[in-house]
C-alpha cells in the first residue's frame, strides 16, 4: 500500500506535469470505485487542473470546478503517459478502474488508476471541496505540519492504551502512515511493536518522533522528482526490516522477525526492539513462552 512518501511523490509529481492542463475526458471504468454523484464526474471535463495535493493517504486533483480525489488503498497505482489514446473502455473489464485525459501546452497526457488483485478497494471522489471526502475530514495530524511537535505526539501516546504499532497506522490519529512505515519507524526508534502506548516515557515518545521525521523525511526525499512506475521500487529499497522476514538486521545482524494477522503482517528486530525476545502470532499474546 503507497504510504505518505510515495503519495508525497505521487501528488508532487502530477502537481508538475498536470497543473494548468485542460480535463478533456473522465472515464469511470469500475462499478464500485466512484463513491460520489454530486457533483457527476462530468462536471470535471473542460476544467483547468489547479494544483494536485496530498491529504494523509489520497490525492487531490483539483480543479477550477470540482476536485477528483482518490485513495489507492492496498493495491491501487498510477500509470501515468504522454502518449494516451481515445480508447472508450468498457465498464468493469481489466484492471484499470479511471482513466483521464488531459490537454496541456505540450501536447496530451493521460492518467490512469488501476487495480491489481480480486479485492476491490481503490476509491474515487468527485467534490466540491476535499474536506467532503469522509476519510479525509476524519484525519489526524499530518506528521509534517507545524502543529505537530512532540508535545502532540505524547498527548496522543499518553491517552492511548492501544498497542503503539496500530496507534501509529490509525489514520485518525497520525494520517499517512501505514504498516511499512510503522514497522520502520518502530525499528529505528527500538520500540517493540506490542507496546503499549501510555507506557512510553517522555524520552522514548522524543525517539519516536526522531524517528518518524527521519524515516518518513528520507523516503520522501527518495521518492520525490521520481514518476509513478519508479515510486515502489524506490520504497522497496531502504526498508530495514519491513518485508524482509528472515534476512539480518543490518543494525545489529539478529534474524528479521514476522508476526502474521489474519490480512496482513508486521516485522521487526528482536535484538532491537524486544530484547530479544520472540513476539507471539497473536496480537493478544505478549511473548511466546
Amino acid at each position: 500500500m503507497p504510504e505518505l512518501p510515495e503519495v508525497a511523490g505521487l501528488a508532487g509529481f502530477l502537481d508538475e506535469h498536470l497543473r494548468g492542463t485542460t480535463v478533456r475526458k473522465v472515464q469511470i471504468v469500475s462499478f464500485a470505485v466512484l463513491k460520489t454523484a454530486d457533483p457527476p464526474y462530468t462536471a470535471l471535463q473542460d476544467r483547468t487542473v489547479t494544483g494536485v495535493r496530498r491529504f494523509g493517504k489520497f490525492v487531490s486533483l483539483d480543479t477550477d470546478g470540482p476536485s477528483f480525489v482518490f485513495h489507492l488503498a492496498r493495491a491501487g497505482w498510477v500509470r501515468f503517459t504522454d502518449s494516451p489514446t481515445d480508447t472508450q473502455l468498457r465498464m468493469g473489464k481489466g484492471h484499470i478502474a479511471a482513466r483521464l485525459a488531459f490537454a496541456g501546452e505540450d501536447g496530451p497526457l493521460g492518467m490512469d488508476l488501476t487495480e491489481a488483485g480480486t479485492k476491490k478497494s481503490l476509491a474515487v471522489y468527485v467534490v466540491r471541496d476535499p474536506l467532503d471526502v469522509p476519510g479525509i475530514a476524519a484525519l489526524g495530524p499530518d506528521p509534517f505540519s507545524p502543529a505537530f511537535d512532540v508535545g502532540m505526539l505524547a498527548e496522543i501516546i499518553g491517552s492511548s492504551s492501544q498497542q503503539i504499532k496500530g496507534l501509529l497506522r490509525s489514520q485518525s490519529v497520525i494520517a499517512g502512515i501505514g504498516n511499512a512505515y510503522s514497522d520502520e519507524i518502530l525499528h529505528a526508534a527500538r520500540i517493540s511493536p506490542f507496546a503499549i502506548a501510555k507506557s512510553l516515557d517522555r524520552d522514548t515518545v522524543q525517539v519516536l518522533y526522531d524517528a518518524i521525521h527521519s524515516i518518513l523525511g528520507t523516503a520522501m526525499a527518495e521518492a520525490e522528482g521520481r514518476p509513478p512506475n519508479e515510486l515502489k521500487d524506490a520504497k522497496r529499497s531502504h526498508m530495514r526490516v519491513h518485508a524482509r522476514t528472515g534476512q539480518a538486521c543490518p543494525v545489529c545482524g539478529d534474524t528479521v522477525r514476522e508476526v502474521s494477522f489474519a490480512d496482513t503482517a508486521l516485522q521487526y528486530c528482536p535484538t532491537c526492539q524486544t530484547k530479544g525476545k520472540i513476539l507471539a502470532d497473536r496480537r493478544t499474546s505478549k511473548f511466546l513462552k
